[in-house]
């Protein structure tokens, strides 16, 4: 059940991403779903998904971690899940979003936590924003024009099509290296995210997805953004073996970006390091929100 508000709620009282209740907010007509737990004091940490990605694909060990010492806030952007509206076919149209559903609830400052596609968005939104975000982690993203990114909707695609013939959920080989240890990992998250049984989110649609799709492309092809324009503290991580959006991309955020740190690429993993490896990432994104 939502309850539509427009400030700060009240200390939220569930202690699990599996039970936390389902709320939503008015953004400029359209309703945004969205999702919160931790404690209410300090800055709040706002959660970017990846692409074609809902409330309930984030990794509950990632947000019940983070959220033993911080706000968080997840959220399903315009068109998306349960929020309404059509779904942009931009980045920078996601981003504009992503700030009016921040001041929407009234925060005048954030952390932000951007996954994949979701890390092209926290980009954007800390460049144009540089008042209202205070530190940005980026995990298994790059930058506009990186290499190999205008390639994600293919890889996405063909998974989403093999997945369907072998009957076997496309993320296991997109987030995940194919080594047996690999394998483990990924069937593991996919268990996780099945521990929610009540309040699911609905899945993108297809319409929504194919515009993602064609924002993702956009991003792929744009000219290099000037990084040297994200002056917030940023921490960069991502696996050794993203076949997504190439590890070289990691590497290439932390070198342009003047006050980047980055995070040993996690071995054997791929462009879900964060849940693969979430109880080496947990403690390092929380260290550095706290520093």
């Amino acid at each position: 059940m939502s309850t539509p508000r427009n400030s700060p709620s009240p200390s939220p009282s569930t202690s699990s991403y599996r039970n936390a209740p389902t709320r939503s907010v008015s953004v400029r007509g359209e309703t945004f779903s969205y999702r919160e737990l931790g404690p209410q004091e300090g800055v709040p940490l706002i959660l970017l998904i990846h692409l074609a990605g809902v409330l309930d694909n984030w990794d509950p060990r990632v947000v019940d971690g983070l959220a033993a010492r911080r706000r968080v806030i997840t959220f399903d952007n315009r068109g998306v899940g349960g929020s309404s509206g059509s779904t942009p076919d931009t980045i920078e149209a996601m981003a504009r979003d992503a700030v009016l559903f921040v001041r929407a609830l009234g925060f005048d400052q954030v952390d932000l936590l951007g996954l994949s596609m979701g890390g092209f968005v926290a980009q954007v939104v800390a460049a144009e924003e540089p008042r209202l975000i205070r530190k940005v982690i980026l995990a298994g993203t790059g930058p506009a024009g990186g290499p190999g990114i205008e390639k994600v909707p293919a890889l996405s695609i063909q998974a989403t099509l093999k997945g369907a013939l072998t009957r076997q959920d496309p993320k296991l080989s997109l987030f995940f290296t194919g080594t047996a240890d690999g394998r483990r990992a990924g069937l593991a998250f996919l268990e996780r995210l099945k521990e929610r049984t009540h309040d699911r989110d609905k899945e993108i649609t297809l319409s929504s997805f194919r515009a993602q799709l064609k924002a993702v492309r956009r991003w792929g092809r744009q000219a290099p953004s000037d990084l040297s324009a994200v002056h917030q503290p940023v921490l960069v991580a991502n696996g050794e073996h993203d076949r997504m959006v190439p590890s070289a991309n990691t590497l290439d955020l932390a070198a342009r970006m003047p006050r980047a740190e980055l995070v040993p690429l996690y071995p054997d993993a791929g462009h879900g390091g964060i849940f693969q490896c979430h109880e080496a990432f947990v403690p390092r994104a929380l260290e550095f929100l706290e520093s």
